[in-house]
């Protein structure tokens, strides 16, 4: 069973439909105990970083998603759930991320001739041995919509990355725990082979 985190921060129903898709058994909860015995955890995301720091600690989540990390559970984190699994973001000036990846959340710097927040697809430049793109030919696009973007603190945790206005770590993965910027879920085929390959991890 994967469980995708509900913590009323958004895009919930598309990622379940996609897994659903692909033969999968997908459960929307706030449950820790439901989270904790998943085979698998997906947490999602659109909104401020502060706002969904906040959802999660309201819900009691922090330490279950901590927990999940530390019980080596398979975990996803799309989009602001990706930013969230870092330590701290620009957006929200002295609120404390998840801290389960080293890192920090930067706002998109602006540029002649790009719109900020950054809509629309881009291509990656895939880490060859990435668990998450395998079967993916590099150069393949996926869609994003963001105005802050993840500086890993590790280079080595980049599993893909693209250029908007500055160089955008895209994708992350440490042991059990990965993140995408963009949004799988709304990336045609290659979104659905991504949640493919870490459903079945």
């Amino acid at each position: 069973m994967i469980a995708i985190v509900d913590y009323d921060a958004g895009n919930l129903k598309s990622v379940e439909k996609a897994l659903v898709s692909l033969g999968k058994d997908p459960v929307i909860t706030r449950d820790p105990a439901v989270i904790l015995g998943a085979e698998k955890v997906i947490l999602p995301g659109v909104g401020s970083f502060g706002d969904a720091m906040e959802n999660l600690h309201k819900f009691g989540l922090v330490d279950t998603l901590r927990e999940v990390a530390k019980r080596k559970i398979p975990l996803l984190g799309i989009c602001l759930g990706m930013q969230l699994l870092f330590e701290r973001s620009d957006e929200s000036d002295g609120v404390p991320g998840l801290g389960i990846l080293a890192g920090e959340v930067l706002r998109i710097p602006a540029k002649e001739g790009l719109k900020i927040p950054h809509m629309g697809w881009n291509s990656l430049d895939i880490r060859p041995e990435a668990k998450l793109f395998q079967g993916i030919d590099n150069g393949a696009f996926v869609y994003f919509v963001h105005s802050y973007y993840l500086k890993a603190e590790k280079e080595e945790t980049v599993a893909a990355s693209t250029e908007y206005s500055v160089h955008i770590h895209a994708s992350v993965e440490e042991g059990n725990v990965f993140g995408c910027q963009f949004h799988p879920e709304k990336s045609s085929s290659v979104g659905l082979a991504i949640l493919k390959n870490f459903a079945e991890l």
